[in-house]
């Protein structure tokens, strides 16, 4: 099996980056020689490690400067080289205790293995342990399960480097104590970090807060509240492109539209389970009336009593409901992050009610959907995940043999149209498992987007039926989709892959119509009347500033064109075509522009 085949926490570069942290935290004893240390894990794109450093005489926690963050680099560059072998040994639970008598934190990890409550790496367990591992390097020693490398000196010097530190609490949570986490990264040679550093040079750059300040997108007002998007006149028109290509493709696979409320009675989130299964991640329950309300978590309950309202027959299924439906989500303060991780967002969600012999071709109806619109983004390059639940774990719920039903059910269809897939254990969603589609970007990071979901629980929690042909009453079964998953997430992963040069049919203004003179005025607005008329989306600009200041001006906005006007223009009835690129196309027809422009947006050209 190739490397890129298998787990990440089984490959080679997951060791070096474990082994990577150890090492840190053992730096970080060296220059704060009574630090309490917390938890060391490999993540996705390097490692961290959460450090207690005591208290300044204000009281306010010692955090690390980056002045102190390069020293400790060095110190741990310098420790890399020196080379000592990792060595691997358990021990009981006193004898543990004893070890790490100094780190408080270390006690709670070891007193929480014994009770069966946390594992070596802070994740949830339900095994009590009487013994514990232990990975030791010189005098440094840790509480770990591994793997690591050999030798410290598998650990390149120079492929390794620390990026920053901030705060993060205990165990994840507010309510906890703040310590100070130190993140870093670690590649397998020197070439490898370079590309990394440079691709994360460039992800600063197309930072979807940056770009959406800068070509004022989207706003949020912490008047309004975290978490809660104002979307600026460009970005509304975004979203509203993007909603307007979704509904096009939906009404040609015979989706019909519904629209249900922003808040509903707690009662419907109990029979859907969405309560209390994930009560916190959600808000608090509203009184209205001597009753209880939520803000919508998921629309799927509600779409659940749309399907209710009246009998339903073979003949109406399959049944595809469609729905740009805002939910709402409590997300910690720290884990807000723009567009990507808000309260508030719209999901372009649908579900679609079927009798089990129609399932799996409907699957692959959807699936083609979601392929066309990775396509028609631009996102070529795409992988399948299979999240599938775990026994014994009570976050799912329904009988086994129908989730088993679910699986195969995806295994089958990714099967009939040829697309590879991965099986991944409890990444399903509570009442089903799905289907993933996770897509990587320009600078190769990976985002999980598209998602189908089979349902047999929820049809079942709902009493769903219809009339067979038999003349019986039978349960459908559901299929949940969204293409793009929310509207604010996905909106903030396309600015950022096409760093706010979005393709012509996609971009908020298309063309902007500069006159070089007060003269040329009259005919630069007939010339953006004529073209807005033709359905373009067109500002001119018929400011004072001087022509090459309002060209720079529309591609600091990145306008995919800028039609400029003067003399010669005016008199043959013409534009100068320039892109933002700034590349100069010459004179060119107004008619003969309007087609070229109109051949791309109905191609969804990605170049101009």
């Amino acid at each position: 099996m190739s490397e890129e085949n298998i787990p990440y926490e089984q490959t080679e570069l997951y060791k070096i980056r474990h082994t990577a942290a150890h090492v840190l935290a053992e730096a970080v004893l060296v220059h704060y020689p009574d630090a309490k240390l917390g938890f060391g894990p490999p993540v996705e794109d390097g490692f961290y490690y959460d450090f207690d450093l005591g208290q300044e005489e204000n009281g306010k926690a010692v955090a690390f400067t980056p002045e102190k963050l390069a020293e400790i680099e060095k110190t741990m560059k310098k420790l890399l080289k020196k080379n000592a072998p990792l060595q691997n040994r358990t021990m009981g639970i006193a004898e543990a205790k004893e070890l790490f008598a100094d780190q408080p934190f270390k006690q709670y990890q070891i007193d929480s293995l014994a009770e069966g409550k946390l594992d070596e790496d802070g994740n949830t367990t339900q095994e009590a342990a009487s013994e514990v591992s232990i990975y030791q390097h010189r005098e440094f020693a840790d509480l770990c399960r591994g793997p690591h490398v050999p030798f410290t000196k598998k650990v390149r010097h120079n492929a390794v480097k620390l990026l920053r530190s901030g705060g993060a609490y205990w165990l994840g949570n507010e309510n906890n104590q703040q310590l100070q986490r130190i993140y870093g990264t670690a590649f397998e040679n020197k070439e490898e970090l370079a590309e990394f550093l440079r691709l994360l040079e460039e992800a600063k750059m197309r930072d979807h807060r940056k770009l959406g300040r800068e070509l004022e997108l989207f706003h949020i007002s912490q008047l309004v509240g975290s978490g809660l998007i104002l979307w600026l006149p460009k970005g509304a028109t975004l979203r509203d492109i993007l909603e307007r290509f979704m509904r096009d493709a939906q009404i040609k696979s015979g989706y019909l539209p519904v629209i249900t409320p922003n808040i509903g009675n707690l009662e419907l989130y109990k029979t859907s389970g969405h309560y209390p299964y994930y009560k916190d991640s959600q808000f608090p329950p509203i009184e209205v009336d001597d009753e209880l309300y939520m803000l919508k978590p998921m629309n799927c309950p509600h779409h659940c009593e749309v399907y209710k309202s009246k009998a339903r027959s073979y003949r109406d299924l399959p049944l595809r409901l469609a729905e740009f439906g805002t939910v709402y989500r409590y997300e910690k303060s720290g884990e807000l992050n723009g567009l990507t991780r808000v309260r508030g967002f719209t999901q372009d969600d649908a579900h679609l009610f079927t009798t089990p012999d129609q399932l799996e071709q409907e699957f692959i109806g959807v699936m083609e959907l979601i392929q066309h619109v990775f396509t028609t983004m631009g996102m070529t390059d795409v992988r399948a995940r299979l999240g599938t639940h775990e026994l014994d774990n009570d976050k799912y719920i329904g009988d086994p043999a129908i989730w088993e039903k679910g699986i195969d059910a995806i295994k089958g269809a990714c099967d009939r149209v040829g697309l590879p897939y991965t099986v991944e254990a409890g990444e399903a969603a509570f009442y089903g498992p799905k289907l993933d589609f996770i897509v990587r970007d320009v600078l190769k990071r990976e985002w999980q987007l598209g998602t189908i979901q089979v349902d047999f629980n929820l049809p079942e929690r709902f009493d769903l039926e219809y009339v067979g042909e038999d003349g019986e009453k039978h349960r459908p079964v559901m299929i949940h989709r969204a293409p793009f998953g929310s509207m604010e997430r996905f909106t903030g992963i396309l600015i950022e892959h096409f760093n706010g040069a979005f393709p012509l049919w996609l971009s908020p203004v298309q063309m902007v119509v500069i006159p070089i003179a007060d003269r040329h005025v009259a005919y630069g607005q007939k010339v953006a009347d004529e073209l807005r008329e033709a359905g373009f989306r067109v500002e001119l600009d018929a400011g004072s500033e001087r022509m090459n200041k309002k060209i720079r001006n529309a591609q600091l906005q990145k306008t995919p064109y800028m039609l400029v006007i003067g003399d010669s223009e005016q008199e043959a009835g013409a534009v100068a075509v320039r892109t933002r690129n700034n590349e100069n196309r010459g004179a060119m027809s107004v008619a003969d522009f309007k087609a070229h422009a109109q051949a791309m947006v109905d191609s969804f050209a990605q170049e101009l």
